[in-house]
């Protein structure tokens, strides 16, 4: 059993109240390691260093706040095998195969965040107003509350903490308490690379407590949250009128015209369903085919879901590994359960692996309704509910019964009909025939404003605007204003 600490002011630190709980290895369902239980106390420590670190952060120019992300990024990438390690051991993913890629991802958007703020540029402006010389750049927030979820625990750190800092600010970290070990081997590259004490601080405990007051305390100026819509009201109603970045759940419609090839599709649709056990925001919940080429379609996706092993992690033959956590398990069996009562059929899965740990069986649903669970929220699981559809209006009550819209997909060889899905479609992000996973760091994700998938954009300079104030400073060329 190992014992980890978190790390505030430079230094690895326990809880101050001493308090721990264990991490548990999903794969398992047993305890891997000690935690500290940290609390508001810590809370106020981390957001104390931060402060203290601010104004000296702030005044290091910008090409050393990005050589220092560089940095990071290279120790990330000599450690991409205890990267993959830790997630196997404490998320479960497949050692060989998500974990891997998983760690070779962490350090990219280090390396984006470090290159793309040096040519943040500013602007001039023209005013009516002929003596005024007006020019716009933009300065550092302050210290930034950053909350993150356990399901990419070494990826999604880097969509905050990066271009926190490269623009000038500091950080208080609260990672999800099933992830905490990842955050660790992450803070330990950060800290190997000669980060100043103070200016990214690791908080680790309840987010009852700790995510809390970094929301509410006065010593943060602004939030990013990658995580659900309840978590973000929460986050919305304490955190005053704090600036915040949402990124939140997804129900990803997946739309297959009558045009398409559905012998070609299914593996990618399977695998947008199935990747790190459908615990993505981005995964696709919900698939519509067209009737003409349904029976096809579910055919060949029962064949490649058959396909798809959960099992021991470290196995090389696993390519499907644990959900996180009970809730999550009870979560995916309640939709499953639903979606039968209420007339859906199950052709394959449906039922948990029967070995220890929380995985459940990749599972195909057909026939489910408009008011069915799996159609109005997110599973997160392994579950591929397909609905065949005669006409568009079927399709429509469908999508438009959930208040979810983050990502979705449209397959058709049809151009017109692809921009008009596409342009239709209430999702952030619309992938014309590919999986509804595709994303790169420079690129904008995130929710529509009539929905609850977030708030703003992650994503390149999209973070790095949110990270930062936009200043205005006019100058005067003439005489003073008077009246």
């Amino acid at each position: 059993m190992s014992e980890y600490c978190m790390y505030i002011d430079g230094e690895w630190c326990a809880a101050g109240s001493g308090q721990t709980y264990d991490a548990i290895n999903p794969a398992l369902g047993e305890p891997f390691g000690k935690m500290p239980k940290g609390d508001r106390d810590d809370a106020r420590r981390a957001i104390g260093a931060a402060n203290a670190a601010s104004l000296s952060w702030r005044k290091t120019p910008l090409w050393e706040r990005s050589a220092m992300c560089m940095r990071i990024a290279e120790i990330l990438d000599s450690r991409r095998e205890e990267l993959a390690d830790i997630l196997c051991t404490e998320l479960g993913k497949p050692r060989h195969q998500e974990a891997k890629f998983e760690a070779n991802e962490a350090s990219v958007p280090w390396r984006i965040a470090a290159e793309q703020a040096k040519y943040f540029e500013g602007h001039t402006k023209p005013c009516q107003d002929p003596q005024k010389r007006v020019l716009t750049f933009w300065q550092p927030r302050g210290v930034v509350a950053v909350i993150t979820p356990w399901n990419f625990p070494a990826a999604i750190c880097g969509e905050y903490l990066p271009f926190a800092i490269v623009m000038g600010n500091t950080v208080c970290w609260t990672p999800a308490p099933t992830a905490a070990a990842t955050a660790i081997k992450i803070m330990q590259c950060i800290h190997e690379a000669g980060l100043p004490k103070g200016v990214i601080n690791l908080v680790i405990g309840p987010g009852q407590e700790v995510g809390d007051e970094l929301v509410i305390n006065s010593g943060t100026h602004a939030v990013g949250m990658t995580g659900s819509p309840q978590t973000a009201r929460i986050i919305t109603a304490r955190a005053g009128l704090k600036p915040r970045l949402f990124e939140l759940g997804g129900n990803g419609p997946v739309i297959i015209l009558a045009d398409a090839e559905p012998l070609k599709i299914a593996a990618s649709v399977a695998s947008a369903c199935f990747f790190a056990a459908g615990q993505v925001c981005s995964s696709a919940e919900r698939i519509f085919v067209a009737d003409e080429i349904a029976e096809p379609f579910v055919a060949a996706m029962v064949a490649e879901t058959e396909k798809w092993k959960g099992g021991d992690p470290w196995n090389k033959s696993t390519t499907m590994g644990p959900q996180n956590n009970m809730a999550v398990v009870e979560k995916v069996g309640r939709h499953i359960e639903d979606a039968v009562a209420k007339g859906a059929t199950i052709l394959v899965g449906g039922n948990r692996l029967n070995r220890p740990g929380f995985f459940w069986q990749p599972t195909v649903l057909t026939n489910f309704t408009a008011d069915a669970l799996v159609n109005r929220e997110e599973s997160f699981g392994p579950v591929a509910p397909i609905r065949s559809f005669r006409r568009e209006e079927e399709v429509w009550e469908h999508i438009n019964a959930c208040p979810l819209g983050l990502v979705s997909s449209v397959f058709t060889q049809d151009v017109d009909k692809a921009w008009r899905w596409a342009e239709q479609l209430d999702t952030g992000i619309t992938v014309v025939n590919d999986w509804t996973h595709f994303w790169e760091h420079h690129l904008p994700f995130g929710g529509m404003s009539r929905n609850d998938s977030g708030l703003g954009r992650i994503g390149g300079r999209h973070t790095l605007e949110f990270m930062s104030n936009l200043k205005t400073i006019v100058f005067n060329i003439g005489s003073p204003t008077s009246f």
